[in-house]
């Protein structure tokens, strides 16, 4: 898939201020997330769409991970065309783990990517 000039970013250039938007399915979610991540399974976004907007930081932009990058570019793409100012997270939370970042599972413990 192509997705043209989507904007991304690589993990690295997050920071603990940026609002994250994790678009995985329930397991991998509760497997393990990144702690302050809004999640909201891509597919139920649509519609689930007005919890994303209650809660997404106003004019901000929002950072959207999934497993490795492809169902959070899709929904980076339908952002973009609402016109959010999105960016897709290169590797997803996989790059996220092997930074070293902290993954937390539903409990509030020490989780990891599935």
């Amino acid at each position: 898939m192509h997705f043209g000039s989507l904007p991304t970013v690589g993990v690295d250039a997050l920071t603990s201020q940026d609002f994250l938007l994790d678009v995985r399915e329930n397991d991998e979610w509760e497997a393990g997330h990144a702690e302050g991540a809004l999640h909201i399974p891509m597919s139920e976004f649509v519609g689930r769409y007005g919890e994303f907007t209650e809660q997404a930081p106003d004019g901000g932009r929002v950072y959207v991970l999934c497993r490795v990058g492809g169902r959070s570019a899709q929904v980076t793409q339908y952002l973009i065309q609402q016109g959010i100012d999105a960016v897709n997270v290169d590797g997803g939370m996989q790059a996220w783990e092997a930074a070293g970042r902290p993954v937390k599972n539903g409990k509030g413990e020490p989780g990891a990517v599935v």
